[in-house]
């Protein structure tokens, strides 16, 4: 009893021995190899068993190589358990550095025609070019309906020196009067084209004084005086513009009696009396 106490208490110190030479297997591991026999036989068996698993174990450089080191305070016959699950998913990372732009691709087809703009604004008259080639004469044109042209007139002269005082002068020598407008039984000029004319009288001066006027519708508008001198023939004259309605009447007499009525007219002295239409009234 003693001695096997004693074979026990030397065999712990090569055991310690062993332990300090390397890590021990676990106590459990041990147990299952070579058993729970605490007998002298049994702790030398314990102890081969022990020095089989360092030989068969790798190194400590090889676990350093070739995996992840052991936990600290584990046995040189350590073994790895079943792995664990996946970890939770970790937070998405910062975005990276934009790449460097690619080639330039191939041209694409035509899109679809789209709908007409609006009307743009009117850009600057450009510089006028030169001059063309003419043209081809058109055809010619029909034959138009003739303006018609309003005409009166009339001049008219005195064929005697017979005259009386305050009436119409009767000029009877008839130069012009295709319209008839002018009346020789009365001497006077009827308006038939309302518009503008114009009249105008020459008067040979003979043996007495003159004094004649121009009337429009029983009202003198032009007076003329001249003074006879002895032994010689003097003439007399006038002229104005008068507008005319439709029926009225352009004449000329003698006033102040017949000590003014030096009206004359021979084969070689003539008394004349004209008037004419410079245009009509449209309205």
């Amino acid at each position: 009893m003693g001695r096997d106490s004693g074979e026990a208490g030397t065999a712990r110190p090569h055991e310690y021995r062993a332990a300090e030479a390397g890590p021990s297997p676990p106590t459990s591991t041990l147990t299952e190899v070579c058993g729970s026999d605490s007998t002298p036989e049994g702790l030398r068996m314990l102890l081969l068993g022990a020095l089989l698993l360092l030989l068969a174990l790798p190194s400590h450089g090889q676990y350093t190589t070739q995996g992840p080191p052991l936990p600290k305070g584990a046995c040189t016959g350590w073994m790895a358990g079943v792995p664990g699950h996946p970890g939770h998913n970790g937070t998405p990372g910062r975005d990276g550095r934009d790449g460097t732009p690619g080639e330039k691709g191939e041209k694409g087809d035509p899109g679809l025609v789209g709908p007409k703009g609006d009307t743009g604004e009117t850009g600057i008259t450009g510089i006028e070019g030169p001059r063309g080639f003419p043209g081809v004469p058109g055809r010619k044109g029909e034959p138009g309906e003739s303006a018609y042209v309003f005409r009166s007139a009339f001049s008219v002269g005195l064929e005697t020196r017979v005259t009386v005082p305050n009436v119409p002068i009767r000029f009877t020598k008839i130069f012009y009067n295709q319209q008839n407008h002018y009346d020789g039984s009365t001497g006077k000029f009827l308006c038939n084209i309302p518009g503008l004319y114009y009249f105008s009288y020459h008067i040979t001066v003979y043996l007495k004084d003159v004094k004649v006027s121009l009337y429009k519708n029983d009202k003198a508008l032009l007076f003329t005086h001249d003074q006879f001198q002895d032994r010689n023939v003097d003439q007399a004259s006038g002229s104005v513009l008068l507008y005319l309605d439709k029926g009225d009447q352009v004449w000329l007499q003698v006033y102040e009696g017949e000590n003014h009525n030096g009206v004359y007219a021979d084969n070689v002295h003539d008394s004349t009396f004209t008037g004419f239409l410079l245009y009509h009234n449209i309205e």
